[in-house]
């Protein structure tokens, strides 16, 4: 990757990102502002910038980067919240997620992924950033709850301890469905109470776990 990486963030956001509809200035911004070809493999990062999700190793991929800056507008983050990320994968999702929110705990079951993915976010400075090993459909209950929870892998259902996790007024994102075919779902809690939406159709990896899919 040429040292230039600026004009090709700005090139994706606009291209890809903005011209598709997304219009969340933060948003927007946080995308432009990470080196995305710093998460993923050498082998890639003429590609890191491309309209596509990349593979980085042990069957894991980093998303494609609509998909992450939808996600991340579906959070509707103001800046002061506590954000929950199921699936660290390369670190890039919880590095726009640090960029918008004022702490983020992002949970990843494979070891070596996870030290990667620490060593790359205090490679950038990103110390509101936490990276915890373990089985992310747990959630991380002792630091609930949470005012946005986003998943990063396709589940089933959405587990029930994140559900039960998300704070009054807050936002879980979530990909739905069986291993193949999945679809976004957004859930508020509202008054106390869970509302759903069904959104957009997406293919994400795999989320395993207790309440996920069972390791293949």
């Amino acid at each position: 990757m040429t040292a230039d990486w600026h004009r090709e963030a700005e090139r994706m956001v606009a291209e890809q990102i903005a011209a598709r509809g997304i219009r969340n200035p933060r948003v927007l911004a946080a995308m432009q502002q990470v080196p995305r070809h710093l998460f993923v493999p050498e082998a890639y990062r003429a590609e890191a910038y491309g309209d596509h999700p990349l593979p980085i190793g042990q069957g894991q991929t980093i998303s494609q980067p609509f998909i992450v800056a939808y996600m991340t507008a579906l959070l509707d983050l103001q800046g002061d919240e506590k954000v929950l990320e199921i699936g660290t994968g390369s670190g890039y999702q919880a590095a726009v997620l640090a960029h918008l929110a004022r702490e983020v705990h992002t949970v990843e079951r494979l070891p070596q992924l996870a030290a990667q993915a620490q060593a790359r976010l205090e490679a950038l400075g990103l110390d509101n950033v936490h990276v915890h090993v373990g089985d992310g459909t747990l959630g991380l209950p002792e630091y609930a709850p949470y005012d946005a929870i986003l998943i990063t892998a396709a589940a089933p259902e959405v587990p029930a301890p994140l559900l039960t996790q998300l704070a009054e007024g807050g936002r879980l994102v979530a990909p739905v469905g069986d291993r193949g075919y999945q679809h976004l779902e957004r859930w508020t809690r509202r008054d106390g109470r869970l509302h759903r939406e069904i959104l957009e159709a997406v293919a994400f990896v795999p989320l395993v776990g207790e309440h996920g899919w069972p390791a293949s």
